[in-house]
């Protein structure tokens, strides 16, 4: 793909834009892109926050502001300049030629580093390179643009075809290449979420805003050993893993975090991945307890409601092991700390909590003289202890509600 980032040794300083649009959140989005230049193991240089009354179509913050900030940054030598932002190609030309062609780039450009950082399988890169693509190919300009080493050369290009030509042409042959690969990958999900609830398989679905804990919730409640790491976007592909509570099987998936203003075509890029969150039987929307928990509740909310969500769902107030209080967290959240084990069970119990109507947890008797016809029905339930007596057996199980029926003679009062 085109290089946005020398991950060793570059630097990166910041240019914050105020407007009235993020003026309640300004701080939020800085303290953002610090820990994205981190996560795309890049060094933070500084920041210049930029008051804009009306955004300058040629150069987003006026050409004015932009002799300043030039002033601003003389004497830093060997510094990318990250405009927190989204820039139109001829903003982030113009914003370059005004800072002496300074390297420039905006916040989408950053995640899209990260993203193709963290993407380890087939499907995870294919929808990087997608989104890449979707996000460079305006951005062509001819000169200096050149994507023959992407797979062009002799048989590619057409008679009296300019380079810029040649390069839209690969572009949108890749990109029908990508969709296509993309909806095959998309059919398959379709056919394994329909075999898993013709298979009654319950799926829940982790949530929510980037660097909360998903992942290691997930390995505190399967027994998993997945990949954890403290920065954005460490969990790029989708990780399915098994668990039971009251010995029903779930299937637990965790999904790409959010970020706040991720670009709404960086969501489409990654809707596939994200349908498990869509079609899941209950969304646990893991929270940071320590952080900003009610704006990034918020921001999964307006994400998920974006992409027609409509399941049940739980929220998960993590890191909450140093909290002195919860009751200031949303109204019936579940504190815990997936680090070092707190609230789990609560967690559990709260979880089948929402799966009651399909299950009846319960203790059976059944005297021996009854034992074969006991025996005809015992595949309908989960048998989670056995007890043998002089009478009979005394069975704590959990049975489909749908099956209840035949075992009414046997369940304990």
């Amino acid at each position: 793909m085109y290089d946005t980032i020398q991950k060793e040794l570059e630097k990166i300083y910041i240019i914050q834009p105020i407007t009235k649009e993020n003026a309640q959140k300004y701080r939020v989005l800085q303290a953002e892109a610090v820990s994205l230049i981190e996560s795309a193991g890049a060094l933070y240089a500084g920041t210049i926050y930029q008051n804009i009354h009306e955004i300058n179509p040629a150069t987003f913050i006026g050409t004015g502001k932009l002799t300043e900030l030039k002033e601003r940054l003389d004497g830093l030598d060997n510094v990318t300049i990250l405009f927190n932002g989204e820039l139109s190609p001829s903003q982030t030309l113009n914003i370059s030629a005004a800072l002496d062609d300074r390297k420039v780039i905006d916040r989408t450009t950053l995640i899209l580093d990260i993203f193709a950082k963290n993407a380890k399988t087939s499907e995870g890169k294919l929808q990087v390179e997608l989104a890449q693509l979707k996000y460079l190919y305006p951005r062509l300009k001819g000169k200096g643009a050149a994507l023959s080493r992407l797979g062009g050369g002799v048989g590619t290009r057409g008679p009296g075809e300019t380079q810029l030509e040649t390069d839209r042409r690969y572009i949108r042959g890749r990109l029908h290449y990508l969709e296509t690969r993309l909806k095959e990958t998309e059919k398959r999900r379709f056919q394994l979420t329909t075999r898993r609830k013709k298979d009654e398989v319950k799926t829940i679905a982790l949530v929510g805003y980037t660097n909360t804990g998903k992942s290691t919730l997930l390995n505190a409640l399967t027994g998993a050993e997945t990949y954890v790491k403290n920065e954005l976007f460490a969990t790029l592909d989708p990780t399915s893993r098994s668990f039971s509570i009251n010995g029903v099987d779930f299937l637990l998936v965790d999904t790409v975090g959010f970020l706040q203003d991720l670009p709404h075509h960086l969501i489409e890029a990654f809707k596939s991945t994200l349908e498990s969150a869509i079609h899941c039987d209950l969304a646990l929307i893991v929270c940071d307890a320590m952080g900003e928990y009610d704006m990034q509740l918020q921001t999964t909310l307006q994400t998920l409601d974006d992409m027609q969500f409509s399941a049940p769902y739980l929220v998960v107030m993590n890191k909450s092991e140093n909290c002195k209080t919860t009751e200031a967290f949303p109204f019936g959240s579940v504190a815990i700390s997936a680090k070092n084990g707190l609230g789990l069970e609560q967690l559990q119990r709260e979880i089948f909590q929402h799966f009651t109507n399909e299950y009846l947890v319960c203790e059976l008797f059944v005297p021996y003289t009854h034992i074969n016809d006991y025996s005809q029905v015992k595949e309908y339930l989960i048998e989670r202890k056995t007890e043998y007596t002089d009478d009979g057996i005394i069975v704590s199980a959990t049975i489909p509600m749908r099956y209840v029926d035949s075992f009414q003679k046997f369940i304990k009062k």
